[in-house]
């Protein structure tokens, strides 16, 4: 019995403590909790002053600018009318032209026949050796180079003939196959061969051609 009883009052004991706390405890709060709201409404008192703002008087408006008059609008004609043709455009047939007609050629005349001249009254003649032609060239001319060196051929020759009858040129149509004996039957016939001039239609002298050949050949 005695150790019960001693368990219970240290029970009571704890709990007359714990509420005591608790007691405690809610009277700091409510003591708090009344000075924090005694402590605002005082400083609201101290520090909320009425100042009155100054009224601000209305500023005076300029007067507004004078309307401008608007130019009336441009005259706009209205567009002419269109004609709009729902027919169908006209269709034209193009027919296909004739083909031209074939060009003839025109048939020139023909020249007229050229005017034979007038027969001659004289029948012309050429050139004829006034001299004898063997006279002109001789083996006794024969080039004593060629000679030795026994150079043989035949060398054909033209010459023309002025109106006196004398050679006034020679010219070279067959060689013997030696320059330097075709060479010297020109200079021989130029200096030793006399014509007959020839003569023209009227029997004047006049000028002419006379062809010949040499044979170079070494005696025996």
């Amino acid at each position: 019995m005695a150790y019960a009883d001693q368990t219970m009052s240290g029970n009571k004991i704890i709990a007359i403590i714990i509420v005591g706390l608790v007691h405690l405890a809610v009277g700091y709060a409510l003591v708090t909790g009344l000075a924090y709201s005694a402590t605002k409404k005082l400083i609201e008192r101290v520090t909320t002053v009425d100042i009155e703002e100054p009224q601000e008087e209305p500023e005076e408006l300029p007067p507004p600018p004078p309307e401008e008059q608007a130019a009336p609008p441009p005259i706009v004609a209205p567009p002419p009318p269109i004609n709009v043709s729902t027919a169908p455009p006209p269709i034209f047939t193009v027919s296909e032209p004739p083909p031209p007609a074939p060009v003839v050629p025109i048939a020139r005349p023909a020249p007229p026949a050229p005017v034979a001249p007038p027969p001659p009254r004289v029948q012309p003649k050429n050139p004829e050796p006034r001299n004898r032609p063997q006279s002109w060239v001789t083996n006794a001319d024969y080039p004593s180079r060629a000679m030795r060196e026994e150079r043989q051929g035949t060398t054909r020759f033209n010459v023309s003939v002025g109106a006196d009858g004398r050679v006034a040129g020679c010219t070279i149509t067959g060689s013997s196959g030696h320059a330097d004996l075709d060479a010297e039957v020109c200079k021989l016939i130029t200096r030793r061969a006399r014509f007959n001039p020839a003569t023209d239609g009227d029997g004047q002298a006049t000028s002419g051609s006379w062809a010949s050949s040499f044979r170079w050949e070494i005696p025996d």
